[in-house]
């Protein structure tokens, strides 16, 4: 099945997170930037290998009142840095509880940016070659980002979005708009499938705090199943 991938480790709500869990195939944890701590990290980690689920790091802006969805003024070296630090944060979690990351995938604004900005994306990408050049990175489908990842030598992974729409440039919309987001289940589960066809994306994401999250995801991966 096409990977089902979902923003996680952001909420204090560990039965929501479970629910979740039960429909994806990788689960991307924040990792104490835009949200997270030790606590969420390790909960949702747990979660994740008692279901057998991927486990990827989900670096942000630093900027946890604004939920890393706001661009904020680093340097490349910052993003380098910060980058950096927050995978060997999840990453120390993860190795105690006996899981390993095995990708890892930008957060919010950052992933944003760097769809365009090529010293962005450069600098998220050495970010992760710091840590391990070898793990896949997932950026937007089709977008430049990943071209600069492929250049760098790393492994970008083409992702899609089952729970957003999108511009005419393939750019997400963006969330300043009211119908930035998909929350009916049976639209986003047409979406995913028609992404899935598109042959750009390895995997597709929905976000966990998208309302009614649950059911899109259950909705995305019945039809992605179904399409098999």
């Amino acid at each position: 099945m096409m990977d089902l991938n979902c923003d996680m480790g952001e909420l204090d709500d560990a039965q929501h997170e479970a629910a979740l869990m039960q429909y994806i195939t990788s689960a991307n944890i924040a990792c104490g930037g835009h949200a997270g701590d030790e606590a969420t990290m390790e909960r949702t980690t747990r979660l994740a290998l008692e279901r057998g689920v991927h486990i990827g790091a989900h670096p942000g802006y630093p900027d946890r009142a604004n939920f890393g969805r706001l661009e904020i003024s680093l340097s490349a070296a910052e993003i380098e840095q910060t980058v950096c630090e927050q995978i060997e944060r999840l990453d120390a979690v993860v190795r105690r509880l006996g899981g390993e990351i095995v990708h890892v995938k930008p957060h919010g604004a950052l992933y944003n940016v760097a769809v365009h900005n090529a010293e962005v994306a450069r600098a998220i990408g050495n970010g992760v070659a710091r840590w391990n050049r070898n793990v896949p990175i997932f950026g937007l489908a089709a977008s430049p980002m990943l071209e600069v990842w492929r250049e760098m030598g790393l492994q970008p992974v083409g992702e899609a979005f089952a729970d957003r729409r999108y511009e005419p440039d393939g750019t997400l919309r963006s969330r300043k708009f009211a119908d930035a987001l998909i929350t009916d289940p049976a639209e986003a589960a047409a979406q995913a499938v028609r992404l899935a066809h598109g042959g750009t994306a390895k995997t597709i994401c929905v976000h966990g705090d998208t309302p009614g999250s649950v059911n899109i995801l259950k909705a995305c991966r019945e039809a992605l199943l179904y399409e098999e």
